[in-house]
C-alpha cells in the first residue's frame, strides 16, 4: 500500500502576543490508503492543528506535508480548496447543518461545486443517505432530527463525493454511548466498503476501541504510534 499522507518534520507555530506558541513539533507520520486510525491525546496536544494541516485548512510553519501527492505548503488557496472539494471529507463534532434546508439539500450541497448533473446528484445523495440509514428522512429539516441522526447526515454529506480521505474531529463528542457506537459502526463499514482512509482526532475511548492504529500526541509531539491488530468492538 502507498502512503497518501506523508508528514516530514512538520512544525506549526502561532503568534501569541509578542511571542509564539508551538502547537506541533517535528511531526513525522505516514498514513496508508484505507487505514482507520486516530490522533489521540488530551486537549492542547495538537490533534486538531495536525488534522487541519492534513486537510489543507492550514499550512505547516516548517517541514513538509504531502497529501495525495500535493505539498500542502505550496498550494494556492484555490488549489487547497480543490483538494478538499474533490478528495477530502470532513466530519466535526458540531454538525453544521443548514437549518432552512432539508436533509437531502444539506447532503447535496457538497456536490454543487462539482461537475454533476441533477440526476447524478440525486443518485449520489440517496446512496449516501442509504449508507447511513436515513434515506426515509431525506425531506425532513435538521430541527426534526435527533443528535445521532444529525451526525449521520453530516457523515452522508462528507462521503457523498466518495472522498479518498475522511477527517473526523471529535465526531462522537456530543453523542450518547448508543449513538456513538452506531456512528462508529457506520464509519467502519464505509472504511471497509469504500476503502476510504479515516483519520480521527479524539480522546474518546469509544472511538479508540474501533481504531486499527492509535497515534498518541502530547504537547505537539508523537508520543507513541500504536498498531492495533484486532478490535472486538468493531466487529
Amino acid at each position: 500500500m502507498s502512503n497518501i499522507i506523508s508528514l516530514t518534520s512538520v512544525t506549526k507555530r502561532f503568534p501569541v502576543g509578542d511571542g509564539e506558541f508551538t502547537a506541533l513539533k517535528n511531526i513525522n507520520l505516514n498514513v496508508e490508503k484505507g487505514e482507520f486510525s486516530g490522533l489521540v491525546g488530551p486537549s492542547g496536544s495538537g490533534k486538531t492543528t495536525l488534522l487541519n494541516i492534513i486537510g489543507s485548512l492550514d499550512k505547516p510553519t516548517e517541514g513538509q506535508a504531502i497529501v495525495m501527492g500535493k505539498d500542502i505548503a505550496k498550494l494556492t488557496h484555490k488549489e487547497s480548496a480543490r483538494l478538499r472539494n474533490e478528495h477530502i471529507g470532513f466530519i466535526f463534532q458540531v454538525y453544521n447543518l443548514l437549518p432552512v434546508y432539508t436533509v437531502f439539500e444539506n447532503v447535496e450541497f457538497a456536490l454543487l461545486l462539482q461537475d454533476y448533473t441533477k440526476a447524478q446528484r440525486k443518485k449520489a445523495v440517496m446512496e449516501a443517505l442509504d449508507w447511513v440509514g436515513l434515506a426515509s428522512m431525506a425531506n425532513k429539516k435538521p430541527s426534526k432530527l435527533s443528535g445521532g441522526e444529525g451526525q449521520r447526515v453530516s457523515i452522508a454529506r462528507a462521503i457523498v463525493k466518495r472522498p479518498v480521505i475522511l477527517l473526523a474531529d471529535e465526531p462522537t463528542a456530543n453523542l450518547d454511548a448508543e449513538n456513538a457506537h452506531g456512528i462508529l459502526k457506520i464509519m467502519k463499514r464505509l472504511n471497509q466498503e469504500l476503502d476510504t482512509t479515516f483519520l480521527f482526532s479524539t480522546h474518546d475511548e469509544k472511538v479508540m476501541s474501533y481504531l486499527n492504529r492509535i497515534i498518541h500526541l502530547r504537547d505537539g509531539q508523537i508520543e507513541q504510534d500504536e498498531q492495533i491488530t484486532a478490535k472486538s468492538a468493531s466487529s
